[in-house]
């Protein structure tokens, strides 16, 4: 017998070869029946199937084949691109007619779900038919990312620290009314809150919320997430959620599992989880989602961004590092805050950065630096992040500005003391303005590649005509501080 499409185009090295022969072993020793074999769209949504045991070996020799459809649909399941006249509405041959792909299982992703019964999980590496990476797979232009650190003998750290909101479900099931249609998304289904919020901290509110803590945190576990906290925010069922610090590629990884696993844990208890950033419920905070990020060297694990002299809370590198970051804060705005919900984030004074600045431990910054000589956690924190961002292309973002900042030797400007009054270069206020920057950033063009970026250009900006479309027939304007029903029914549970 021949060599299977894996190992035939050499999609996996040795230690995924080595995990793959474990996963046969525990899938009998764990009578497993079913391997949901999963992957993130564009949005970062998380797409799978649902596949028997006997299909799922086979697809450890050639990988599965699914629909390119997922990544031509927005949020709503509406079709962005023309997929059924030559070229796909993109101008590629191999994208007419909404072709299959080859997703090909990451073996050391694959995990068993602790709520669904003899289920396993597994991620998914997408391919074209021929062996070529599927140009708009975000997963691997995070692996690009990566290997550009890895072959400078760098390794990205990243720590994990996401906002989300729990809410109990009351209706008894789905109607007419809550059911979506293609290209329109529905209202979502009756919640109500389950704590009254607004007592930062408070360990009785906390309590209201722990038979669901107890779960969450019982599946964590059992899927190697490396929980470290969950806490009461300011809103009625504002929780943030911290994990511990892991490569680039396994934290993105690691997001996507905690987010779809947190909804579907929590659905099952009878409650509602939702990332999206700003509900359209009374008295509901933004959610933030803060990306913590270190450099180390790839052979010891060194902190490379801690400083030798006493003075200084960055090594040169750091600070060049850092400096990136807030050279391409605007045109990577959008890859941290993708919604048009999540600008609602952007004002002064608010948790939240409106402009490209940094300070020492202030949380009123982009970027708060956090360390100094002998603290091996020196790190840069970027609040800018909103909790829906696509982990992918998020974390990517960083690597590229932190790295052009490093080739270029760029300097940070002073840290601010007051941010929200300095003299920084304000971030993006809308989706929209967001996007502009975007087209007219080069480097990312250069480092994501022509093709996805105005891939990625025409996906959003067919989400903000939609949006813009819903306001204009329902005859209301666009109103910074008022959250619409279309992005209440767009992201509240799609996220």
């Amino acid at each position: 017998m021949g060599a299977g499409l894996i190992e035939k185009f050499g999609f996996w090295n040795d230690d995924q070869k080595r995990i793959a022969a474990d996963i046969k072993k525990r899938i009998a020793a764990e009578n497993l029946r079913l391997i949901r074999v999963a992957w993130a769209d564009s949005h970062g949504h998380t797409r799978a199937k649902a596949v028997s045991v006997q299909a799922f070996l086979s697809a450890l020799d050639n990988g599965y084949n699914t629909n390119v459809a997922t990544f031509t649909l927005d949020a709503s399941g509406g079709r962005v691109f023309r997929s059924f006249v030559r070229g796909g509405g993109m101008g590629l041959d191999e994208m007419t007619g909404s072709p299959n792909l080859i997703i090909v299982p990451d073996p050391a992703t694959f995990r068993v779900l602790s709520w669904a019964p003899r289920t396993g999980w597994i991620l998914c590496d997408e391919y074209f038919t021929d062996g070529r990476p599927f140009h708009f797979s975000s997963r691997q232009i995070l692996r690009r990312q990566a290997t550009r650190l890895a072959e400078r003998g760098l390794d990205m750290r990243v720590g994990l620290e996401s906002e989300w909101y729990l809410r109990r479900v009351v209706a008894d099931g789905y109607s007419d009314e809550t059911t979506a249609q293609q290209g329109l998304k529905a209202r979502p289904i009756a919640t109500a809150p389950i704590e009254p919020g607004y007592s930062y901290h408070s360990e009785t509110n906390m309590d209201m919320m722990q038979p669901v803590l107890d779960a969450l945190a019982d599946s964590y576990e059992a899927l190697g997430l490396p929980l470290r906290s969950i806490e009461n925010e300011f809103a009625p069922g504002q929780l943030e959620t911290t994990f511990g610090a892991q490569s680039a590629l396994r934290a993105a990884d690691d997001y996507v599992l905690f987010r779809t696993a947190t909804r579907q844990v929590c659905r099952r208890m009878g409650y509602f989880a939702s990332f999206m950033c700003k509900p359209k419920f009374p008295g509901h905070y933004t959610n933030g989602w803060h990306l913590h990020q270190s450099l180390v060297d790839a052979a010891s694990g060194t902190n490379l961004c801690m400083p030798e002299e006493v003075g200084h809370i960055l090594s040169p590198l750091g600070q060049s590092w850092l400096a990136g970051l807030l050279d391409h804060a605007a045109g990577s705005a959008v890859f941290a805050t993708p919604t048009i919900n999540g600008f609602r984030r952007f004002r002064p004074n608010s948790l939240a950065p409106d402009r490209a600045g940094w300070g020492i431990d202030h949380r009123g910054a982009m970027i708060r630096v956090l360390g100094g000589p002998g603290d091996t956690a020196t790190r840069y924190e970027n609040r800018l992040g909103e909790p829906s961002a696509n982990p992918y292309l998020f974390i990517a973002s960083q690597i590229v500005a932190g790295l052009d900042g490093i080739e270029r030797k760029l300097s940070p400007p002073p840290p601010d003391d007051a941010p929200y009054e300095a003299e920084r270069p304000l971030l993006p206020s809308t989706l929209g303005a967001s996007l502009e920057a975007l087209e007219a950033a080069q480097l990312f063009r250069s480092e994501f590649g022509a093709l996805y970026i105005d891939y990625y250009l025409a996906l959003k900006r067919a989400e903000l005509e939609r949006y813009r479309k819903a306001l204009a027939d329902a005859g209301e304007a666009e109103d910074p501080d008022v959250v619409a029903d279309w992005e209440q029914n767009e992201y509240l549970d799609f996220f």
